[in-house]
């Protein structure tokens, strides 16, 4: 495993909900960054106190990795061959979208993503190749 990891949005709502990944989580020996993709999807579903305290502190204990412009217009054009290939409609393409900036971003810095969605991110790792690992 890389040394700096990346937990997609899946792993931490999974671990917030059920706490099944806690033990898991808490063994990283990387150093875990933060990927303001998935901040951004976790704030839009946080309703509770205890979820925006957690935000809060995942935000200010792990350096937070921002897509750049390189990773936006190849999150476009990966989309596009993605439809051409599989024949994903407009709805699925908008679900993948921030997936493949989350992937995108953790291959820029050379993070391991760790992630459940293993359909979504498989389908991503088939057309860029980046490290990832599935719970």
């Amino acid at each position: 495993m890389s040394d700096l990891v990346i937990f997609d949005t899946s792993v931490l709502v999974d671990d917030l909900r059920t706490g099944r990944h806690q033990q898991r989580i808490q063994s990283i020996t990387g150093l875990i960054r933060t990927s303001s993709v998935v901040l951004a999807e976790l704030w839009r579903g946080a309703s509770r106190r205890e979820e925006r305290e957690f935000l809060r502190a995942l935000s200010k204990n792990h350096p937070i990795l921002v897509p750049t412009e390189k990773n936006w217009l190849e999150s476009g054009q990966l989309l596009a061959r993605i439809r051409a290939d599989r024949g994903f409609v407009a709805d699925k393409l908008r679900e993948l979208h921030f997936d493949v900036l989350i992937a995108l971003t953790a291959r820029a810095c050379g993070a391991c993503l760790i992630t459940s969605n293993r359909a979504d991110f498989e389908i991503i790792h088939s057309y860029r190749k980046f490290q990832l690992e599935v719970w």
